[in-house]
């Protein structure tokens, strides 16, 4: 029996005891499902001009009928259409290939009207009320109460140790952390998460998941796919989480840092986060297009990221499901239509100057060579060329061509190899990492930041979201079903919307926020669609849990630091995660949390373990992205052909954070583990099960380098070690026996291909 059938039972239950009917847990999810999209907030789709999402809409005398009229069932147009025989009166009818409501769904509708039919305005755009009495445990018991289950144990003291440290630091513990856990108390545990709270990797676990929402990688996407430098936002990233910037300054900085009043550098490197963006580098293009399509972006991913909601769904016209106009969706359109796109320039102390000096002149006198055994074809292109063609050329070429050869640089003959050969041509594929290094060793490191235009460009609703049929214009503006904007100016900007978002008055950002921190302890969130707190959405599993921990976030000035505490020091979370014959029964998805959840890592948090086991792992914090070592071939699979150079030293062997990601070849270690791409904001990882990650943990150079590593370290120590060092714990007698019967590399392969190696308990 699943969950959603147990909760369906109670409700029949209530039904025939004549309970109240409830409009959002009981009614709206029903017709929501079944009605909204013809009868819901889309005027332009409102079939019959019926509207029942609203008591307005749904009560509306029309030509003499009404769809619903409180305690008539018999002149209730809707409840008639509902109960019909008529397939021409059924609804929903037939050719929306929905099945008719169920028996107890009708129950539902029948006894709400029969009430009154009362409607809620939605949960999620009603302020969070404050229990002041609340806990995260008080919350859970007694919904585990109320079902009659029990929560499990509290998980073993070397466990609990572990999926903490992978929670919070996203590395295993150390063996100092593992060595006497025959005084183990809570009074040590909460100092254990005091101290991971405190260190550095903390800001490169929780930097993660926020790169994720924030869409980022290191390459412009599309097909060409070249690379950026915009690691100076993720590292700003970092530093934030681990200075416990509060969340709604950390959101400020980030949709309009450089608005601010003497803006720091720091600050303006934040507002990287809308320019994560991908930008299209083909010719032929219509760069206004493509600006236009990285706007709505923004739009969408502010939505999602911070309100929960599908905002992106207004593009092209009205929401069908949740009260969002088209025009709304454009006046949010105008806050991100006015700035410019330029890029910071920053200078990096870590940067391995020596390393990247050496390759780029490596790479200089391979351009050169490669140049001069191409000259023929130089000179061939220039006999065709015509006048007419020539004043077409970038003003860089036209200088070019118009010197001899002789008196031409290496940048002159690359800027026409740019003109004659394709972008998978191996002169250009050189260049590309000829002009990154030369950027960062002769020109400093820069940053892609956001600026405001001294004069707004106009904006306008687009017909059906294309940008070459302008309608009315708009100013920017916020959404009517939530609480009003501020503006400190005459016409409001980003900085009015970031403030707007964080405002104690917005419903939706802290209860987001909480739900989504929630996911990532628990697997799902108290929303499970995390990333829609609309009409459509699910209906919260604690609903008063979920609001007490947003207006926690608030009493707590926003600090995530302490949310995490709350969360890991609660008797929840400490649960064991072993599955129970009753919890299989009654709450298969683990939905009630009579339990912890077993997670698979993320693959980030796969390689750092393995790494980490093995001894090779490298802590330096920040810098330029790193190559570790990837399959032959993969960088040619995408359109272009892209260099890819090993880092050396400690490099090889940094955190999967800081990997270099092609958008359009990402390396498989860690596609293969479900980590995104950044073409869009990731709200929620997906975990897979395939051979694939066995395979890949078995045989990829990178883990097969730290399977010898391992292998030192059983030669060395023991196999006991190298097993705690995997999974934490020691090894039982049976476990030992197999391992024995394997060389020592084999079982080094086998440790780090264990399941719980690669899964939080």
């Amino acid at each position: 029996m699943t969950y959603s059938r147990t909760l369906f039972l109670c409700l029949a239950a209530a039904i025939q005891a004549n309970a109240e009917i409830s409009f959002n847990r009981d009614v709206r999810p029903i017709l929501s499902e079944n009605c909204f999209a013809c009868h819901g907030f889309d005027p332009k789709h409102r079939e019959g001009d019926l509207r029942l999402d609203n008591f307005e809409g749904a009560t509306a005398d029309r030509d003499g009928s009404r769809g619903i009229v409180p305690h008539d069932l018999s002149k209730s147009d809707a409840w008639q259409r509902i109960i019909s025989t008529d397939k021409d009166e059924l609804m929903p009818p037939p050719k929306s290939h929905k099945p008719a409501l169920s028996a107890k769904q009708r129950d539902i509708i029948k006894t709400w009207i029969e009430q009154g039919a009362k409607y809620e305005r939605h949960w999620s755009f009603e302020p969070p009320k404050r229990q002041p009495d609340g806990s995260i445990d008080h919350f859970i018991q007694k919904r585990l109460e109320e079902e009659k289950l029990k929560p499990s144990p509290e998980a073993e003291a070397a466990t609990l140790i572990r999926r903490v440290s992978l929670d919070l630091t996203g590395l295993p513990p150390t063996p100092a952390d593992l060595s006497d856990l025959s005084s183990w108390s809570h009074k040590k545990y909460e100092a254990l998460v005091d101290r991971l709270l405190a260190s550095q990797h903390y800001g490169e676990r929780w930097g993660r998941w926020w790169l994720d929402q924030a869409r980022y990688a290191d390459s412009n996407g599309y097909s060409i796919d070249a690379p950026r430098q915009i690691w100076k936002y993720r590292d700003w990233v970092i530093d934030a989480l681990n200075r416990d910037m509060p969340f709604d300054q950390f959101t400020i900085e980030q949709l309009a840092g450089d608005l601010l009043p003497k803006a720091t550098e720091a600050q303006k490197i934040a507002t990287g986060f809308h320019r994560n963006t991908q930008i299209n580098q083909e010719g032929g293009i219509d760069k206004e297009q493509f600006r236009i399509d990285s706007v709505f972006d923004r739009v969408a991913t502010t939505g999602t990221v911070w309100l929960g909601l599908s905002i992106g769904c207004a593009q092209c016209h009205d929401h069908k499901f949740d009260p969002i106009e088209q025009k709304e969706y454009y006046r949010m359109f105008a806050f991100f239509n006015n700035q410019d796109e330029p890029t910071l320039k920053v200078y990096d102390p870590k940067a391995d100057i020596v390393g990247m000096t050496a390759e780029f002149r490596e790479i200089d006198a391979k351009l050169k060579a490669a140049v001069k055994k191409r000259y023929a074809e130089i000179a061939a292109w220039e006999k065709g060329l015509t006048p007419e063609f020539k004043k077409r050329l970038a003003a860089d070429v036209q200088k070019a061509v118009a010197k001899p050869l002789a008196k031409r640089s290496l940048a002159d003959h690359l800027a026409m190899f740019g003109i004659i050969a394709p972008p998978s041509d191996p002169i250009r594929i050189l260049n590309d990492r000829y002009k990154e290094l030369d950027a960062l060793l002769n020109q400093g490191t820069t940053t892609m930041i956001m600026a405001e235009l001294p004069k707004p460009r106009k904006t306008t609703v687009f017909i059906k979201g294309d940008f070459t049929r302008p309608a009315d214009e708009v100013t920017p503006g916020t959404l009517k079903v939530l609480h009003s904007l501020r503006s400190a100016g005459p016409q409001p900007n980003r900085l009015d919307l970031a403030r707007w978002i964080v405002s104690p008055q917005n419903p939706l950002t802290a209860r987001v926020m909480v739900n989504r921190v929630w996911q990532q302890y628990f697997g799902r969130g108290l929303v499970e669609t995390e990333n829609d707190f609309g009409m459509q959405g699910t209906a919260p599993s604690h609903p008063e849990l979920l609001d007490w921990l947003a207006t926690e976030l608030l009493a707590k000035k926003w600090s995530l630091k302490d949310l995490h505490r709350l969360i890991v020091t609660s008797k929840t979370y400490r649960q064991s995660s072993a599955n129970r014959p009753d919890l299989i029964e009654k709450d298969p998805q683990n939905v009630l949390l009579a339990r912890q959840t077993r997670l698979r890592l993320d693959a980030e948090v796969v390689r750092d373990v393995c790494l980490s086991a093995s001894g090779l792992l490298s802590p330096k914090l920040g810098g330029p992205p790193v190559y570790p070592p990837i399959p032959e071939g993969v960088m040619g699979v995408g359109q272009v052909k892209r260099i890819w150079t090993v880092s050396k030293g400690a490099d090889k062997y940094r955190r999967g954070l800081y990997t270099f990601i092609y958008r359009a070849s990402p390396p498989p270690s860690l596609t293969v583990f479900d980590a995104p791409e950044g073409f869009s904001s990731c709200t929620r990882r997906i975990r897979s099960n395939t051979p694939l990650q066995a395979l890949t943990l078995m045989n990829d150079s990178g883990f097969f380098e730290f399977a010898q590593a391992l292998e030192k370290i059983i030669q060395k120590e023991g196999l006991e070690t190298a097993f705690k060092r995997c999974t934490s714990r020691v090894p039982k007698s049976d476990e030992l026996a197999v391992l024995k019967k394997l060389d020592s590399l084999n079982a080094a392969r086998t440790l780090l291909n264990l399941d719980e190696t690669v899964t939080r308990e």
